[in-house]
């Protein structure tokens, strides 16, 4: 089986969030019809993996299958050097059962400034994942480095945005704007080179 989608494909995104099922349709240029695991009632499956390409993967044969469509799925994190590379995988963990993003970048510089490091560099990591039903599955990576900025600024962007400040840039992804941001993130690095594998 060639591994290409055919414009017009409906595809099925392994998220419970319709917010990402719009930002793929954009990323994605409205080439496909896209349809939420959320939409069709599917369930979240247990990412027991400990790389972001294996949750990836995971979560999109678990949509494929379970909807027989073609699954698209994405697994994303900060690194932090000083801390061995923490939250990484768990980065959406450390923000609790109630996704306090605040918490979570607290947690971070408390456990920086317990290290006892001065190293503030940082990364963030997107692995985006395609799994036909019952058939292959393809995994892409993308990586912006950057450096941890504290105490948070701005209030664009979600996550841990406020406290990640690009390399080559004065601003935090907090402060840039989204069309800038989207433009160069390790999610638009990650769909960079899955069009080119795919489209």
């Amino acid at each position: 089986m060639p591994l290409v989608l055919e414009p017009g494909a409906r595809l099925v995104v392994a998220t419970h969030n319709p917010g990402k099922a719009r930002e793929l349709t954009q990323i994605l240029e409205n080439r496909f019809e896209l349809v939420t695991a959320g939409q069709l009632g599917l369930a979240e499956p247990d990412e027991t993996e400990t790389t972001f390409v294996g949750n990836a993967l995971l979560k999109a044969r678990a949509a494929a299958e379970a909807s027989g469509l073609v699954a698209l799925a994405d697994d994303s994190g900060l690194s932090v050097a000083a801390i061995g590379g923490d939250p990484g995988v768990y980065s959406a963990r450390w923000a609790g059962p109630d996704k306090d993003f605040a918490l979570a970048m607290r947690a971070v510089m408390d456990k920086v400034e317990a290290s006892g490091s001065a190293d503030r560099a940082c990364w963030f990591t997107s692995a985006l994942a395609v799994a036909w039903p019952g058939g292959p599955g393809l995994v892409v990576e993308g990586r912006i480095d950057g450096t941890l900025a504290w105490p948070p600024r701005g209030d664009r962007g979600f996550g841990y945005d406020p406290i990640f400040q690009p390399d080559g840039f004065t601003q935090t992804f907090g402060e840039l704007d989204p069309a800038a941001k989207d433009a160069m993130s390790h999610r638009a690095r990650a769909f960079t080179k899955l069009k080119a594998a795919l489209l």
